[in-house]
């Protein structure tokens, strides 16, 4: 069993769920967390937590005895025969264990409710510039009509009768070496202690609830693919007074038509003719906050790259920003009128010829 893990909280469902609740959580956080699309390095043993809870809660028989013991008791097994500790060491020796220490009704340790994750598509310039985005989120929260007690508000949960209120219920056994008192996990009520007798009509019993709530996520400038955005306590509600969750956010960037990213760099290529090749000047090329002026030298060759200084995207984690890369590609005419093949045939008698590489 996962330790300290409720399996009704990493399915993120509620302890009253229906079957068909189960498996269609199951399936969305399955798809969400298998190792072959979510590349995550925790994404593995979230999906093996998943899996675990499933197999329990999905059959009936296990998940009896999951609700009963607070896990699954095979067959012929005696539910947490383990002599109790100390406790059941004086219970063997002094009977009786109501007015010892190990009377007590159990502290549950608190635990921080489960995270939540979803994924946030954003646009090349929305990556590239930052910006606040507004998503919906369904999580687990502490009822608002009980405050997490799961009894109609004027009422409280009453001390357990079968435990009485301790959380446990004596198991006595005969061997050859005497009689052995143990404690065993009350079954009436699972432990806490205490029975709804007029539970919460808002949330049934269970003092938490499934809402849905929006929030707004800040992304900054410079952000790339797969780049997590972490919400502190915005996840699922903690147990016994336990912290929330985290909620995180994976993100994904829209390609570019034109440019291409390469870190903080941005690239992209442009043509140009022969003669702004052979003879250079100022040509107008598209850079993330509009038109640039790009002066081509005189003689410039085709594939030759030009680096303007802090014109790419800015870098998420300091000051500055990346460059932008400008490929220029010289464009071949494929189709000449009479006039312009004259000229060339011209060109063609009085420029030199390119040397030919001798072996």
């Amino acid at each position: 069993m996962l330790a300290g893990q409720d399996y009704y909280q990493v399915l993120g469902v509620l302890r009253d769920a229906s079957e068909d609740e189960i498996k269609k959580s199951f399936r969305k956080l399955a798809f969400q967390y298998h190792p072959d699309r979510n590349k995550d390095p925790e994404a593995e043993a979230r999906f093996k937590e998943i899996n675990e809870a499933y197999q329990v809660l999905s059959v009936s028989e296990k998940r009896s005895s999951y609700d009963r013991y607070g896990r699954v008791v095979e067959d012929g097994e005696t539910p947490d025969f383990n002599f109790g500790g100390l406790g059941s060491i004086f219970e063997s020796f002094f009977g009786g264990f109501a007015d010892t220490p190990f009377g007590n009704p159990p502290q549950h340790i608190p635990q921080k409710g489960n995270d939540r994750h979803g994924h946030l598509a954003l646009s090349f310039e929305e990556a590239s510039f930052g910006c606040k985005k507004e998503v919906e989120i369904q999580r687990i929260e502490v009822c608002p009509s009980c405050q997490g007690s799961g009894s109609q508000p004027g009422t409280r949960p009453q001390s357990c009768p079968e435990c009485r209120g301790t959380g446990q219920v004596k198991r006595i056994q005969q061997s050859i070496f005497g009689r052995f008192v143990h404690m065993t996990t009350c079954p009436r009520c699972q432990g806490n202690g205490t029975v709804i007798t007029n539970p919460c009509s808002q949330c049934h019993g269970n003092g938490i609830i499934k809402a849905k709530r929006k929030l707004t996520v800040d992304i900054p400038a410079g952000v790339d693919q797969n780049y997590q955005i972490l919400l502190s306590n915005e996840g699922d509600a903690g147990s016994y007074g336990g912290p929330p969750g985290d909620c995180y956010f994976t993100l994904s960037v829209k390609p570019h038509q034109l440019f291409h990213r390469e870190q903080d760099d941005i690239s992209y290529e442009i043509p140009i003719n022969l003669t702004q090749a052979v003879l250079g000047g100022e040509i107008d090329i598209p850079s993330l906050e509009g038109t640039l002026s790009l002066k081509i030298p005189p003689g410039s060759q085709s594939e030759k790259i030009f680096r303007i200084k802090g014109q790419g995207i800015p870098h998420v984690k300091g000051r500055g920003r990346g460059d932008l890369l400008v490929q220029i590609k010289v464009v071949t005419p494929e189709h000449l009128d009479k006039n312009q093949r004259r000229l060339f045939e011209e060109l063609s008698r009085i420029l030199p010829k390119p040397k030919t590489p001798q072996a």
